[in-house]
C-alpha cells in the first residue's frame, strides 16, 4: 500500500483475532506496531514475533512495542498512548480493534455486564481516538484512525443489545470526528466485518453444521477472514485512501444486502 512504510501504528486488542490480523499486516507493509493486550502476555509476545518474522520476509526492518493495558480504563489509555509515543517518536495511525460481547436477554443484563461492553467497545475506543487526536494537533501532523465496528452497526442483534449500542455509537463516533478534524489532517473511518472466522466466534465456527447455517445467511456463501478485514485496515490506513474520511467499510460478503431477497417473493 502507498506511504505506510515507516509510520507508526497502534493496534488494540491486537493479540489474537482481527487485531492480530491488522498487527501482521501492518508489519508486512513496514509499519512499527504497537501490539496492545489486556491479558495473556504470551499470545502477545507470538503476535510480535510472527509480525516481525512477517516484517523481515517482507524486507523490512520494523519496531515493536508491547502495551499492555485496558482500554476502559482511562489511564491505562493514556499510558498505552504515551509508550507508543515514546518508543517509535510519534503516532500515524491508530485502529480501535479491541472489543468485547456478552450475551443476555435484553430485560436480564446485568448493568454491570451491559456498562463492561460499552466500556470497552465505545468508550475504549473514544478514549484512544481521542488521546491520539491530541497527539496529532500537538505535533500539528496528519494521521488515521481506523475503528473496527460489526454489521451489527446497523443490523439489530437480539440477545446483544449492549454490543449492538456500542457499535452503533461507534458508527456515529467514526462520522462526527471525521467531520470535526477533517480541515486538521485526520482521516477517520471504520470497517463493518461480517461473520468472520476467530477465536471469539468458536462457537460456531468450530462446529460444521451452526456454521453452514450462519453462511447460509451470506450472499457469498462463507465467512470472512481476518486476513481480509487486515487488508481493508491497510487500504484505509494508506495513502491509497487519501480522500476517504467519514465512512464505514462493510466487508462482510452481502450479509447488510437483505440476503432473503436474493429470490424475489413479491411483485
Amino acid at each position: 500500500m502507498k506511504n505506510l512504510t515507516g509510520k507508526n501504528a497502534l493496534i488494540t486488542g491486537a493479540s489474537s483475532g482481527i487485531g492480530q490480523a491488522i498487527a501482521f499486516r501492518l508489519a508486512e507493509e513496514g509499519c512499527n506496531i504497537a501490539i496492545n493486550y489486556r491479558s495473556k502476555p504470551q499470545e502477545a509476545e507470538q503476535t510480535e514475533a510472527i509480525a516481525l518474522q512477517r516484517a523481515s520476509e517482507a524486507g523490512y526492518t520494523i519496531r515493536t512495542l508491547l502495551a499492555q493495558g485496558d482500554v476502559a480504563k482511562e489511564e491505562d489509555v493514556i499510558r498505552i498512548t504515551n509508550s507508543a509515543i515514546e518508543a517509535f517518536g510519534g503516532l500515524d495511525i491508530l485502529v480501535n480493534n479491541a472489543g468485547i460481547q456478552t450475551e443476555y436477554p435484553s430485560h436480564e443484563i446485568p448493568i454491570d455486564r451491559f456498562d463492561q461492553v460499552i466500556a470497552v467497545n465505545l468508550r475504549g475506543a473514544y478514549l484512544c481516538a481521542r488521546e491520539t487526536i491530541q497527539h496529532l494537533l500537538a505535533i500539528q501532523k496528519p494521521g488515521v484512525i481506523i475503528n473496527v465496528s460489526s454489521v451489527h452497526e446497523i443490523i439489530p442483534r437480539p440477545m446483544y443489545l449492549s454490543y449492538s449500542i456500542s457499535k452503533g455509537g461507534m458508527g456515529n463516533m467514526t462520522k462526527t470526528l471525521a467531520l470535526e478534524y477533517a480541515n486538521r489532517g485526520i482521516r477517520v473511518n471504520a470497517i463493518a466485518p461480517g461473520a468472520t472466522v476467530t477465536p471469539i466466534n468458536e462457537a460456531w465456527t468450530a462446529d460444521p453444521e451452526k456454521k453452514a447455517i450462519v453462511e447460509s445467511y451470506i450472499p457469498m456463501g462463507r465467512a470472512g477472514t481476518s486476513d481480509e478485514m487486515a487488508a481493508a485496515v491497510a487500504f484505509l490506513a494508506s495513502d491509497e485512501a487519501a480522500y476517504i474520511t467519514g465512512q464505514t467499510l462493510f466487508i462482510d460478503g452481502g450479509l447488510t444486502l437483505y440476503g432473503d431477497f436474493r429470490e424475489a417473493w413479491s411483485a
